[in-house]
């Protein structure tokens, strides 16, 4: 990752970053290179305002230095800044403004559980475009919790694509192409490698007042994917 590269939006304060998937924003004990540390080798005194899952690519703002993080962590803490996923799910789903309010509970494995002891969660999903045996959503998480998206997808029998911690399958071109051939081993590789999700966009105010409204295209196996989709729908 190369963070000028990776740039969106910059002001004295802040840096929008398009995130790419296979990084972590912070650290891990798998990854020596983070976003974070990236970002630190140019603004010493940053800190991320949010984080995005390793697979997950997309929008991630990144205050330069204590005031700005302090001032993006209040709107994160008083539902100010509206964020947009998107994902493609196994199924057809007509969502249409499908609120889940389901508690999240942590597990000691990292991922988590819908359970009457986790924190309150909020979601809202709408259905973008439907294919074959997928679908297009967009997800507005409300609350912030880890991995909030994809259990509550799962939670309406709709799990994000190749998200196999949550029930989602590995996408498969011979499920939707007909026709389609495997190579000489018969053994077919997914044609995308990690789960389908994919922050979009993002909206907050900087330390200035002025409202900021950031989105990220989406990245080639994103694209990728639905351009398949699209040519396979019937």
């Amino acid at each position: 990752m190369v963070l000028s590269d990776c740039l969106l939006w910059e002001d004295d304060d802040f840096l929008v970053i398009d995130k790419p998937s296979g990084i972590s924003t912070l650290s891990d004990r798998k990854d020596s290179v983070h976003v974070l540390s990236l970002v630190k080798a140019r603004y010493p005194d940053a800190s991320v305002g949010h984080r995005l899952d390793k697979d997950t690519s997309g929008v991630l703002v990144v205050a330069k230095h204590a005031e700005a993080y302090r001032f993006i962590a209040i709107q994160f803490e008083e539902r100010q800044v509206q964020k947009y996923y998107h994902a493609i799910v196994d199924g057809k789903p007509a969502y249409k403004d499908q609120v889940v309010d389901a508690p999240i509970e942590k597990l000691g494995d990292g991922s988590v559980r819908i359970g009457r002891r986790g924190k309150p969660s909020l979601t809202v999903f709408n259905t973008l475009e439907t294919f074959k045996k997928h679908t297009l959503v967009e997800a507005q998480p409300v609350t912030g919790r880890t991995h909030q998206i994809r259990i509550h997808l799962s939670l309406l029998g709709t799990p994000i694509t190749g998200d196999q911690t949550y029930g989602g399958k590995p996408f498969l071109l011979s499920e939707i192409k007909r026709g389609y051939k495997t190579g000489k081993a018969g053994e077919e590789r997914p044609l995308m490698t990690r789960m389908a999700l994919h922050a979009k966009k993002i909206q907050f105010q900087a330390l200035n007042g002025h409202p900021v409204s950031c989105e990220a295209p989406y990245p080639k196996d994103f694209k990728a994917l639905l351009n398949q989709l699209r040519q396979n729908i019937s």
